[in-house]
């Protein structure tokens, strides 16, 4: 297991295919030339030459030309870059085999156009096609465990819940229950309510407004305020740069969850949390920092969504377009995702 993790790393297994191919067109076309010198000489330069066209089709052409749609710009380069390609392999060919003169390199050029572009053409398209399948098949995996995911996820929400449609007009009958001349107490129960309602009617689609989550973080950071003393700072800090797109919902909670489950209770020095959200050259800044006893403990009982499940669900939602650090140290712990809008 161990040594196939690290051949896929290192690639290893595409070094060992380009040593075949090399391997098996030496042996079936060296008898074509002169020497064998020459022929490990020219079969390495169209072997060396195939391999960097596919790779560079694959990795570079196909993710920022063709899967963006542009697919002229996509046509247009590849040819240049086959044809390119195959002027080149004429010309040191040419050179290889002792053909000084430049128009010698270019004789039956009808010849050797078929056999180094014309084949070459077709060579890397059924490479391109590969990756296309392999892409293909890769997302739709990636929408099903999306979509088992999506699944997991609410249904958590609903075994958490009881009769929650219950529980939110309830809370509406309650909160003109309470006293007015308490207004700290009709606040805290209006805040559980909006956050009741965004569980319950917002978050149905696969994406919100990024707005809507954040009133949903501050209430749930307003709520949690609520039950601590003044030898804690709670802060949330979000820049005005954030607005203006949507996220997937309840993405961000589980990190705040976490800081308030783990946050220190230091009687001579001060406990903190601080949130941030900032947003710049497309991607979203989320940070958590909490302070935290050496033996950590839980101020609440565990549930909700864990960090391993949003983490799941970053690789799911945002494959190669997020990052997570997470530093746990002595007396701190802090949370920074970057994420590609």
């Amino acid at each position: 297991m161990h040594n196939a993790k690290f051949f896929l790393r290192y690639k290893l297994h595409h070094l060992f295919f380009w040593m075949l191919v090399f391997g098996l067109w030496y042996f079936l076309r060296y008898q074509d030339y002169t020497t064998e010198q020459i022929a490990f000489e020219v079969t390495l330069l169209k072997v060396v030459d195939l391999a960097a066209i596919i790779y560079f089709t694959n990795y570079v052409l196909i993710p920022r030309l063709l899967y963006k749609r542009k697919y002229a710009a996509f046509i247009i380069v590849f040819l240049i870059i086959i044809g390119a390609s195959g002027f080149f392999k004429i010309f040191v060919m040419g050179q290889i085999m002792n053909e000084t003169d430049q128009f010698n390199s270019f004789s039956n050029l009808k010849g050797k156009l078929y056999e180094n572009v014309i084949s070459d053409f077709f060579l890397v398209s059924a490479g391109a096609a590969f990756k296309l399948i392999f892409d293909y098949i890769e997302m739709q995996q990636r929408l099903v465990e999306i979509a088992k995911e999506k699944a997991e996820t609410e249904l958590n929400f609903l075994k958490s819940q009881i009769n929650p449609h219950f529980l939110f007009n309830s809370l509406n009958s309650v909160y003109f229950l309470i006293d007015k001349n308490n207004p700290e107490a009709r606040n805290a129960l209006h805040k559980f309510s909006e956050m009741l309602r965004y569980q319950l009617y917002e978050m149905n689609d696969n994406k919100i407004p990024v707005e809507k989550e954040i009133s949903y973080l501050k209430d749930y950071v307003d709520l949690q305020k609520l039950r601590k003393d003044e030898n804690f700072s709670i802060t949330f800090n979000h820049s005005d740069a954030v607005k203006g797109f949507s996220i997937e919902p309840l993405l961000l909670i589980p990190f705040v969850e976490n800081a308030f489950k783990h946050i220190s209770h230091n009687k001579d020095e001060m406990n903190f949390i601080r949130l941030n959200l900032d947003r710049n050259n497309g991607d979203l800044f989320f940070s958590v920092e909490n302070s935290k006893d050496n033996m950590t403990r839980n101020t609440e009982q565990a549930g909700g969504i864990g960090l391993n499940n949003v983490k799941r669900r970053l690789q799911l939602l945002y494959p190669g377009k997020h990052e997570l650090k997470i530093k746990n140290d002595n007396g701190l712990y802090a949370v920074n995702l970057k994420i590609k809008i």
